[in-house]
C-alpha cells in the first residue's frame, strides 16, 4: 500500500467512526438545504474537518477540494477530492447506506481511491495498476453478460431536473430489459458495489467529482469500464457517469446515447 492510500484509508476510517457515533443524533435545526433536496448537516462539515486535517498533516503541499466548501490551492500536481458524507439524506433518515469517499488525482488521472462504509465496516480501496480490494480481499466486476439477468443501479437527477423526462424514458427502457433496478442513494457505494460484482452496472447524472472519483477507479481496477454517457472519459467534469462490467457498460451506453445528447450537457 502506498503512503497516499494508507493516509486516505486512515482518514476515511476516522471520519466513518465519527459518523457512526453521531448517527441518529441530528436535530432538525442542524440540517441546512444547500439547494432543493440537497442537504448538509454539521456532521458533514465536522467529518470534512477530520479528513482535511489528516490529509494536510501528511501532505501539506497538496491541493484539496471537498464537498462542503473546503479548498486548499497550491502549485502541487496532486489534488484530493473529498466527500465526507456521501448519502447525507440517508444519514438524516437513519438509513444504513452512506459512506466516506476520498480520491487523489495527479493532474487529471485518479491515482488512488478509498470508500468506507462505516455501517457495514467495508473499506473499498484501489490504486492505479494495483487492483481493487474490499477489506483487503480482491474484488472483480460481475461476469454476467446476459443483460436480462443484470441488476442495475441508478440515481435520480434531483440536481438536474431538466433531464427528468429523458431520464424516466431511459429508466423505462432499461428496466424492461434488465433483471432489476436499485437506487440506494449513495453514488460512491453504487460504484463500489459495481466493482464488487453486486451490481452489473450503474448510471447517473448531475454528480460532482468528489461523488465518483474514488469509485470510478475501483470499477476500472476491478476489470470494469467507466465513461460518460457517450463513452468518453469526461465523467469527472460532466457529472454524467456509466459504469459496469464491459458487456453491461456497452449495453447501457446504447440506451443512454439515444436520449441524451452531448451538446445538451450541463456539466460544470
Amino acid at each position: 500500500m502506498s503512503r497516499f492510500l494508507e493516509v486516505a484509508a486512515d482518514a476515511a476510517r476516522t471520519a466513518g467512526k465519527f459518523l457512526l457515533e453521531n448517527r441518529g443524533r441530528i436535530p432538525p435545526d442542524q440540517i441546512t438545504e444547500k439547494a432543493k433536496n440537497d442537504f448538509v448537516t454539521r456532521i458533514d462539515q465536522q467529518s470534512e474537518e477530520i479528513i482535511l486535517k489528516i490529509l494536510h498533516d501528511a501532505f501539506p503541499d497538496h491541493q484539496i477540494v471537498a464537498e462542503e466548501g473546503s479548498r486548499r490551492r497550491s502549485d502541487s500536481p496532486y489534488r484530493w477530492f473529498v466527500d465526507p458524507l456521501d448519502g447525507t439524506t440517508n444519514f438524516i433518515q437513519n438509513l444504513p447506506m452512506f459512506a466516506v469517499s476520498i480520491a487523489l488525482l495527479k493532474e487529471s488521472e485518479v491515482l488512488c481511491g478509498v470508500v468506507y462504509d462505516p455501517v457495514h465496516d467495508e473499506l473499498f480501496q484501489a490504486e492505479r495498476g494495483q487492483g481493487a480490494f474490499c477489506n483487503g480481499k480482491p474484488i472483480r466486476v460481475s461476469q454476467e453478460n446476459n443483460f436480462s439477468r443484470a441488476v442495475i443501479a441508478t440515481g435520480f437527477p434531483h440536481r438536474r431536473k431538466i433531464y427528468l423526462p429523458d431520464y424516466l424514458l431511459t429508466f423505462n427502457e432499461i428496466f424492461l430489459r434488465c433483471s432489476g433496478m436499485r437506487r440506494c442513494g449513495s453514488a460512491a457505494l453504487d460504484l463500489c458495489y459495481t466493482a464488487a460484482g453486486r451490481y452489473e452496472g450503474y448510471w447517473e447524472l448531475g454528480l460532482s467529482p468528489w461523488d465518483v472519483a474514488a469509485g470510478s477507479l475501483l470499477v476500472s481496477e476491478a476489470g470494469g469500464k467507466v465513461s460518460d454517457f457517450w463513452n468518453r472519459p469526461d465523467f469527472l467534469k460532466s457529472g454524467f457517469i456509466v459504469a459496469g462490467n464491459p458487456s453491461t457498460h456497452a449495453r447501457l451506453i446504447d440506451f443512454l446515447k439515444i436520449r441524451f445528447q452531448p451538446e445538451n450537457n450541463l456539466g460544470d
